[in-house]
C-alpha cells in the first residue's frame, strides 16, 4: 500500500487554474460586450408578487437621441437567459437593444401562478413588452420597433405575445406593441385561432430533423407543405391571396405593413438549433429586414462561438480546480486524518471472475438504459404537481424528478450487483472484489462531508465572483454552471440523497470493482466512463437512428418522452466524467466517500440551477 494523497504543489495548481478561469472569463466578457455593449442584469416586478429576471444588452449607440429597436429573447423549456446569449450578442453588436429573459419558473425568475404561463403571460414576456412600451425608463429604445424571438417553448411564448397584442389593437386599427416576431423550433400554435390576431412581421425557423415533429398536424418537419407554415405565410398575404406550397427562405409580404413572412427549414435537430450559425443568421437577417436596418455586418459574421469556447475553458478549469483545492485542504490538521493508505489494486479478473466482471458491466449499463424512459414516465405520476406545472414545496423540479428516480433505482441495482458478485466470487473461492475502502467511521464521514462542503463553496464562490466581475458563467451548449438564488439550496435536502447514493455506488464500482493490477490508470477510467454511459448512449442511438430511418423518433408515443431523451445531452457528459473525479478523490484519501460527496453536491447544484422549478418563491 502507498500513501493516498499525491504530494506535490497543489497551491501552485490552484493559482494557475484560478488565473485560467479569470482570463477565460475576461475574454468571454469581451466577446459578450463586443467593445461597445453594456450588459447588466435587471429584475422587473410583475403581477401577483411575481418577478422576471433578465439580462439587458445596451449598445453605446442606443441613446435617447438615437433610439434603437429592441428585441426580447425568450429561452425554451429547461433553459435560462444565458443559454440564448448568442443571439443577444449578435443583435447587440449590430446596434439593437436586447433583453434576454429568464422565463417564469426558470433561472432567477419567480414561479408563475398560471399552469399556462406561456400562452397567458409569455413566461413573463408580456410584462417586459409593457414595461418597454408603456414607460419612459428605456428612453433609448424605439417603442415602434419592439421585436421578440424565442426557441421551442420560448417560441410559443413569442407567437402568443404577437397574438395577444394583436388582439388588443385589432378593433382599433392601431399598431401592435410587437413589431416583429421570430419563432424558432415551434409550430404547434400556428393555428388560425392564434394567427388571425397577429399584427406583426413573422419569421419561422424549424429544424428539418426536429424530434418533436411527430406532434405537428402531419407529423412532419418538412415545412414546404406543412399546414402550420402555410397558415403562417397566408396570414400575411391578405386580399384573398394564398399559397399552396411555401418557398423556403423566401420573404413574403411587406415589412412596413407588418405582413412580412418567411419560413426557414434547415437540416437541424431541435436541441442543436439555437447553436447553429445558419439559424442565427436567419434571425439576424429577419430583424434587419423587418426593422429596415443596414448594420454593415453580414449575418454570417458571428463571434458568439468564441464566448462559448471561453466559458467552456472556464468550466473545465473550475471543475479541475476541485482536485488541487482538495489536496491543499487535506494538508490542514482538520482534514489530514482523512488520508489513508491506498489499497492494492485487485488482480485482473480471470475465469469466473472475468465472466462476472463483464456480466456486471453489461447488465448495469443495459438496466440503466432500459429503465430510463419508464422511470421518467412514472415520475410524472409520482410527482404530479410538478408535472402539471403547479407550484409545490416538495420536489418542484419536473425534469430532475425523473433523473432522481432513475438515479435512486440504478443505485440500488448497482449495490446489488456489486455485493452480489462479491459474494458469488467468495463462495466460488475466486478472487473477490475488494471492499476495504468501503467502510468509514462517523467522525471521518462528518469530516469528509465538511471538506466536500468547502469544495462546493470554493467552486460556486469562484463562479459568483467571476459573474460579479465579468457577467459570464461557466457553460458550453447544454452543460452549464450558473449563479443561483439562495432559495435553491433549500432543494438540496430533497434531491441530494438519491443522487448521492447513485454517485456512491459509482465510486464503489470505479475504485473497488474496476481497478486492476497492470491496467493503466487512463484505461481503467476510460472503461469506467464508458460503463457509465453506454446504456444511455444506446438510447440516443435508438432515438436518432430511428429518426434517420423512419422520419420520426422512436419515443414518440407520449408528448414528453422525447424531452427526457434531449435531457441526456447534458447528463451523458457528466456521467462520463464521474469516474475521473471518483478516482482522483480516492487516490487522495484511500476511501470511496469523498468523491461522491463532492460530485453530488457540485453536479446536483448545477442541475437544480438549470432546470424548470415550480417552487412557490
Amino acid at each position: 500500500m502507498s500513501l493516498a494523497i499525491d504530494q506535490g504543489r497543489p497551491g501552485r495548481a490552484v493559482l494557475l487554474l484560478l488565473l485560467c478561469i479569470l482570463l477565460a472569463s475576461f475574454a468571454a466578457s469581451l466577446v459578450q460586450g463586443s467593445g461597445s455593449v453594456a450588459v447588466r442584469t435587471i429584475t422587473l416586478p410583475t403581477a401577483n408578487g411575481q418577478w422576471v429576471a433578465a439580462d439587458l444588452f445596451k449598445p453605446a449607440s442606443a441613446t435617447s437621441e438615437t433610439p434603437a429597436p429592441l428585441v426580447i429573447v425568450v429561452p425554451g423549456f429547461q433553459r435560462s437567459k444565458e443559454s440564448l446569449a448568442n443571439i443577444a450578442i449578435e443583435l447587440a453588436r449590430r446596434g439593437l437593444v436586447v433583453i434576454g429573459l429568464d422565463p417564469y419558473a426558470q433561472g432567477d425568475s419567480s414561479s408563475s401562478f398560471s399552469a399556462q404561463s406561456a400562452s397567458k403571460e409569455g413566461y413573463g414576456l408580456f410584462a417586459l413588452v409593457d414595461y418597454a412600451s408603456d414607460t419612459n425608463n428605456l428612453n433609448y429604445v424605439d417603442k415602434q420597433r419592439i421585436g421578440v424571438t424565442g426557441h421551442s417553448a420560448g417560441g410559443n411564448a413569442a407567437i402568443q405575445a404577437a397574438s395577444y397584442y394583436g388582439k388588443q389593437v385589432r378593433k382599433s386599427g392601431a399598431q401592435s406593441k410587437i413589431h416583429s416576431v421570430f419563432v424558432s423550433g415551434y409550430v404547434l400554435t400556428m393555428t388560425d385561432a392564434v394567427l388571425q390576431h397577429v399584427r406583426s412581421n413573422l419569421g419561422i425557423s424549424y429544424g428539418l430533423y426536429d424530434e418533436g415533429a411527430f406532434r405537428n398536424e402531419t407529423q412532419t418537419a418538412d415545412m414546404r407543405k406543412a399546414p402550420e407554415a402555410l397558415r403562417a405565410v397566408n396570414s400575411g398575404l391578405g386580399n384573398g391571396a394564398k399559397v399552396d406550397a411555401v418557398e423556403i427562405d423566401r420573404y413574403y409580404g411587406d415589412a412596413q405593413q407588418r405582413t412580412l413572412r418567411v419560413v426557414h427549414n434547415d437540416p437541424l435537430l431541435h436541441p442543436l438549433q439555437p447553436y447553429s450559425r445558419q439559424d442565427l443568421a436567419h434571425q439576424i437577417a429577419f430583424f434587419e429586414h423587418a426593422f429596415g436596418l443596414k448594420t454593415g455586418l453580414d449575418p454570417a459574421n458571428q463571434v458568439w462561438q468564441w464566448k462559448e469556447l471561453c466559458t467552456l475553458v472556464a468550466l473545465l478549469c473550475a471543475l479541475a480546480l476541485l482536485a488541487p483545492l482538495a489536496r491543499l485542504l487535506l494538508q490542514l490538521p482538520a482534514f489530514a486524518g482523512l488520508i489513508c493508505p491506498i489499497p492494492e489494486p485487485s488482480p485482473r479478473p480471470r475465469g469466473l471472475g472475468r465472466a462476472v466482471f463483464w456480466t456486471v458491466f453489461l447488465a448495469s449499463g443495459l438496466i440503466a438504459g432500459l429503465t430510463y424512459i419508464p422511470l421518467s414516465e412514472w415520475s410524472q405520476e409520482w410527482f404530479r404537481a410538478a408535472h402539471e406545472r403547479q407550484q409545490t414545496w416538495f420536489f418542484p423540479q419536473r425534469m430532475n424528478n425523473a433523473l432522481m428516480l432513475w438515479a435512486a433505482s440504478n443505485a440500488l441495482v448497482g449495490f446489488a450487483l456489486f455485493f452480489g458478485s462479491t459474494r458469488l466470487l467468495r463462495r466460488a473461492s475466486a478472487d473477490p472484489l475488494p471492499t476495504q475502502p468501503v467502510w468509514i467511521g462517523v467522525r471521518d464521514c462528518a469530516r469528509s462531508l465538511a471538506l466536500a462542503l468547502c469544495l462546493h463553496a470554493g467552486f460556486f464562490g469562484t463562479l459568483f465572483f467571476v459573474y460579479y466581475l465579468f457577467h459570464v458563467d461557466f457553460r458550453f451548449v447544454f452543460l452549464g454552471a450558473r449563479p443561483f438564488r439562495p432559495e435553491l439550496l433549500l432543494l438540496l435536502p430533497m434531491y441530494l440523497p438519491a443522487f448521492f447514493l447513485f454517485f456512491l455506488q459509482n465510486s464503489l464500482r470505479v475504485n473497488a470493482g474496476m481497478r486492476h493490477q497492470g491496467v493503466p490508470e487512463w484505461r481503467s477510467i476510460l472503461l469506467a466512463g464508458f460503463a457509465n454511459t453506454f446504456g444511455l448512449i444506446l438510447i440516443l442511438a435508438l432515438q436518432y437512428g430511428w429518426l434517420a430511418a423512419n422520419g420520426v423518433v422512436y419515443w414518440h408515443e407520449t408528448d414528453t418522452g422525447w424531452l427526457y431523451i434531449n435531457l441526456l445531452f447534458a447528463v451523458v457528459p457528466i456521467m462520463f466524467a464521474l469516474p475521473w473525479f471518483h478516482r482522483v478523490f480516492f487516490r487522495m484519501t484511500g476511501r470511496i466517500w469523498l468523491g461522491p460527496m463532492v460530485t453530488s453536491l457540485v453536479f446536483v447544484t448545477m442541475l437544480l440551477a438549470n432546470t424548470v422549478c415550480y417552487y412557490p418563491v
